[in-house]
């Protein structure tokens, strides 16, 4: 035996400590599984969703003391120590996020001489003040008269009638910048006022004296073709005047005609947070009564995403029962259930009454001829089924009884075939979506108007056609094998899209290279092996802050995390790794890491909406990763086998 060899059998944590953590965390995550089969955790994400959720309650005059009173106990608990309000939990500050975080705060009724507004008044200033938001910001901003409608970039409805090979047009963003964006030219074309029952203003936040330079409109890329498009919006600015009205009217109404066919019930528009608002509030400016059925489901979409804590309370971005329920459901099989054990029966039943079978959807813009089938991220969302999610609820049925689930299994293979971009990749709702030039559109800094292809959603997408018994030398699977060859990183890592972030990423290619067989020993996967294990931890885990989605701060890590981790061990164990003194010291971690029953401990935030703009905190992920990972751990051991014979 070598000496490396003793060190890593000594280091190897013992399998019966494995089990008994590995029981108690099945255990307590089989008891969280609805009685309809299903699970759904909370999705948490920064201080403006909660706090545009008391914005709207102030617009519409429908406010509601009670809920907003918890949401400001909830918004003072996650002020950080600089006084401001991050993205993500440690944070640096954000000025968009912290304006409405203080705006809400005010709107509710905290004083503004009170220490805690002090100092959030005092870091925003800092900051550059109320002037240096963002785009969304400045757009609520001006519903509630706080800045002129010239701190906006100009916005005409009329862009509903584009033509698809126009330049910019709403078929050419991603799916949640159409849905978000299409209500909100109607508010842009009609320039409502906030009802505003309480005159709460903010222009403490504001730099004084002011001059036309506070509104400035930044160019979001900092290329020729962003300032070409700034000197344009001024022009535009110019000529707005001269649009016809009845044209304007034609627009808001194949506006609303768009919304109210998407208007998916009590799921919500998109089943996304902005978009239900800036629907419920474009049925508002259009003069909707309180009970008109449509701004009656808006409404209720929305009061649907609220988390009642007692005390405190939140407002969610989305709602995530499908992603929760298939990777609980792949960590329950990791773990040992049996596929025809009654719970997991229960939750493919759950999932199958929800697979997208019909012909109605955003993606058949680009992918006319593809078959349906699919699932969607939320409960429902009919027009936008998520390939990522439909790559994992698939594999999942294919785990628990790939013949019995076939039809279902098949129609979404066809349909992700048919969703693969031509430059070999998927991306997560629509085909080819990635017409970079509309991203140098002044309303485009929230940078996240495109969908283009992404290495986490490939290699799911690759994982779930070879698992299903697709060859690599299937045109599909090679061209993605390549697009996922040429997207790594020079250090051996890939960036991770959906999840934070390049160990993410790493994970989910090595997943999807070992499901193809790819030669371990070949470079891109020696490359990515010895960087992962180059970012462990010293107390044996990994960790990446929300951080590194800057360019300058890829290394940053402020701690270990359970759910990174656990991403970390899946992707040696797909390298084969699962012998190397790494895992083991990753298992041990985990064993030895502090849990809350069955969940392990994560403050810090585990995945991404839109880079370096918008995080998220799935809470399901500290619960299910980690028992996936040591499951497998335990399985690779007992069977003295090397990789895992799953895609994931």
């Amino acid at each position: 035996m070598t000496i490396e060899a003793a060190e890593t059998e000594a280091a190897a944590p013992r399998l019966d400590q494995v089990q008994a953590v590995i029981s108690n965390a099945l255990k307590g995550l089989e008891g969280k599984q609805a009685d309809d089969g299903h699970w759904c955790y909370e999705l948490e994400a920064d201080a403006t969703i909660p706090a545009e959720y008391i914005f709207l309650n102030h617009y519409l005059d429908e406010i509601d003391d009670e809920t907003e009173r918890k949401i400001a106990v909830y918004l003072r608990s996650i002020q950080e120590d600089h006084g401001g309000w991050p993205l993500f939990h440690d944070g640096d500050i954000d000025v968009s996020a912290s304006v409405k975080a203080y705006y809400a705060l005010k709107m509710v009724g905290d004083d503004v001489d009170s220490p805690h507004m002090k100092r959030a008044r005092d870091a925003i200033l800092a900051a550059g003040g109320a002037a240096n938001t963002n785009v969304f910001t400045r757009f609520a901003l001006a519903l509630f008269e706080q800045v002129p409608w010239r701190a906006v970039p100009v916005m005409r409805v009329e862009l509903m009638f584009a033509p698809r090979w126009f330049p910019i047009n709403v078929w050419k963003m991603s799916y949640w910048s159409r849905t978000v964006s299409v209500p909100l030219l109607v508010l842009a074309a009609l320039k409502p006022k906030a009802r505003n029952p309480r005159n709460v203003h903010v222009q403490e936040l504001f730099k004084t004296p002011r001059s036309e330079k506070d509104y400035a409109l930044k160019n979001p890329t900092g290329h020729w073709l962003g300032d070409l498009l700034l000197f344009l919006d001024k022009v535009g600015r110019l000529v707005e005047p001269l649009f016809p009205k009845f044209t304007e009217r034609k627009a808001i109404d194949k506006a609303i005609e768009f919304v109210t066919e998407r208007l998916n019930g009590e799921d919500g528009v998109g089943g996304i947070f902005p978009a239900m608002v800036n629907t419920l509030m474009a049925y508002d400016a259009l003069g909707y009564a309180k009970d008109h059925p449509d701004r009656a489901t808006a409404r209720k979409s929305i009061e649907g995403l609220l988390v009642d804590k007692g005390d405190s309370a939140y407002c969610q971005p989305c709602l995530s029962p499908v992603w929760d329920t298939c990777l609980a459901m792949h960590s329950v099989l990791e773990a040992g259930t049996p596929g025809g054990d009654p719970a997991l029966e229960k939750a493919t039943k759950w999932l199958l009454e929800r697979e997208i079978t019909h012909l109605k959807g955003d993606w058949k813009e680009m992918r006319p001829d593809a078959p349906p089938g699919g699932w969607a991220f939320q409960y429902l969302n009919d027009y936008y089924p998520d390939v990522d999610d439909t790559a994992v609820v698939a594999m999942a049925l294919d785990r628990a009884d790939g013949e019995k689930y076939k039809p279902s299994i098949d129609r979404s293979a066809e349909w992700i075939v048919g969703m693969q971009s031509e430059n070999g990749g998927w991306g997560a709702f629509d085909a080819d979506n990635d017409y970079y030039f509309v991203e140098n559109v002044p309303f485009a800094d929230h940078g996240a108007m495109l969908d283009p292809p992404t290495v986490d959603v490939t290699a799911r997408c690759l994982s779930f056609l070879l698992q299903i018994g697709y060859q690599r030398d299937h045109l599909a699977v090679a061209r993605g094998l390549e697009y996922l060859r040429n997207e790594q990183e020079d250090d051996g890592s890939w960036f991770g899209r959906w999840g934070t972030n390049y160990v993410y990423g790493t994970w989910s290619a090595l997943c999807a290279f070992n499901a193809a067989g790819e030669d371990m020993t070949a470079a891109h996967m020696v490359k990515a092996v010895e960087w992962l294990k180059s970012r462990q931890q010293p107390d044996g885990g990994w960790g990446e802050d929300c951080a590194t989605y800057w360019p300058d701060r890829k290394e940053e890590v402020k701690s270990s995390t359970p759910t990174q981790t656990a991403w970390a061990l899946l992707g040696l164990m797909a390298a084969g790794e699962v012998n190397s003194d790494a895992a083991a010291r990753g298992v041990q971690h985990l064993v030895d890491a502090p849990r809350e029953g069955s969940k392990w401990q994560e403050e810090y935030y585990n995945a991404v909406g839109f880079p370096c703009v918008f995080y998220l905190r799935y809470h399901g992920y500290s619960e299910y990763f980690p028992l996936w990972a040591l499951s497998r751990y335990r399985n690779l051991k007992e069977s003295n086998a090397t990789v895992p014979m799953f895609g994931m």
